[in-house]
């Protein structure tokens, strides 16, 4: 599958895109680049940015020409050599040595419990700080911390710990302009990570339960260590990061469409199409890398071989060649695939407990026990972030 027909061309240089403009908002940058070149190098971020639609998802499909090892890649230096930055055999290793623990059978014999009483938890500080609370400080950040906390068996950290090392192992992962007090903090964060896992082995060797870190430390062949860690960080991030995100994006739309806002209030089943056309919004994985593994064309443009790509499916999600009216979010559009958890071999694995913690859980919770839930007139919610994406705070009233 190629974007287009016709002549080859040489990639055009999009000099005019600054880091400060893809982190404030990068979606009129997306669209002038699918618009003038949909396959560009970009100085600003030393690499190709792919954002049509159909050229990211032709990268996700060919793993052979596109790989996920990027040399000199961000994340290996923030989280080690994880699973996400593997092509197949090793990436299918790594995947499969997670086992049962994200699937849905898990999640509805033993996770759906804990997300339960952890949104009991965090509500209770909403409804103590009153009108004014902010929902991503009180709510969705500990919310997902302490649920990954859980899933991963990561039972000597905090939530409060869990935050702290998701956020600065992510800005490593994005740290594109290499400032060097975010490598530092990154780089600290991972060595604490690194003592709390080997704390853990040891412990669910004798007392094994349902946790990842759980069915790590009794796999028949196990990983080595440095793949355990580098995998633990990598979920760390994800799966902090992608419900805590999409719940925020998911009451931050909804509040700005009252007509929509009051088709979920009438009608709580259509929150899994909340999520959904949340994710599709506003990706909160909006970017990832990969290498070109031999000369190939894309979009129209012939790239060389070992070319850095940006598969920036946070554009490939407002193509509007795929999707109607793609910058408004909309959940009455007609369904369709999204790019948002990747595709291929490399599609998320935390897919179904992202979605269980909002869809089922935590979107339908805050609808339900805040009723007349709108935004604070009093302070402006904030957003921000290109590499990932979502609301810095969201402060919100209620009807008390």
């Amino acid at each position: 599958m190629t974007s287009h027909t016709g002549s080859i061309e040489a990639p055009a240089a999009a000099d005019w895109v600054t880091l400060d403009d893809l982190q404030t908002d990068p979606f009129p940058v997306y669209a002038r680049l699918r618009a003038e070149h949909p396959v560009a190098w970009v100085p600003a971020v030393n690499r190709y940015l792919v954002t049509s639609f159909d050229a990211c998802h032709t990268i996700e499909l060919d793993a052979e020409t596109y790989s996920a090892n990027e040399a000199g890649s961000l994340m290996k230096r923030s989280m080690g050599h994880s699973m996400l930055r593997k092509d197949d055999p090793e990436h299918a290793r790594d995947r499969a040595s997670y086992g049962s623990s994200l699937r849905p059978k898990a999640i509805k014999e033993t996770w759906q419990a804990i997300f339960q009483a952890n949104a009991e938890k965090y509500l209770a500080d909403v409804l103590a700080e009153g009108p004014g609370a902010d929902l991503i400080r009180l709510f969705a950040a500990p919310y997902a911390a302490d649920n990954l906390r859980a899933v991963m068996g990561f039972d000597n950290a905090s939530a409060q710990d869990m935050q702290r090392w998701s956020q600065t192992m992510i800005n490593g992962t994005g740290n594109y302009a290499d400032d060097p007090e975010i490598w530092a903090l990154s780089e600290q964060s991972s060595a604490e990570v690194d003592v709390v896992i080997d704390e853990m082995l040891p412990y669910f060797r004798q007392h094994p339960n349902s946790s990842i870190l759980s069915g790590l430390a009794n796999m028949p062949d196990a990983l080595g260590i440095d793949a355990i860690r580098a995998n633990m960080k990598m979920t760390i991030g994800g799966g902090l990061n992608e419900p805590r995100d999409v719940l925020g994006v998911a009451i931050w739309a909804l509040l700005q469409q009252p007509d929509q806002l009051a088709q979920v209030m009438n009608d709580p089943t259509l929150t899994p199409t909340v999520f959904d056309e949340a994710i599709r919004w506003i990706a909160p994985i909006g970017m990832y890398p990969r290498q070109a593994t031999r000369e190939v064309e894309l979009g129209g443009v012939l790239l060389p071989a070992g070319a850095r790509l940006g598969v920036v499916i946070g554009s490939a999600n407002r193509d509007e060649s795929e999707f109607d009216n793609a910058a408004e979010f909309d959940i009455n559009r007609p369904r369709k695939p999204h790019l948002a958890f990747g595709g291929g071999a490399h599609y998320c694995a935390g897919a179904w407990v992202a979605k269980a913690q909002v869809a089922q859980v935590a979107l339908p919770m805050l609808l339900d026990k805040l009723p007349g839930l709108r935004f604070d007139p009093d302070h402006e919610a904030r957003i921000t972030g290109w590499v990932f994406r979502g609301l810095l705070d969201l402060p919100v009233i209620w009807n008390a």
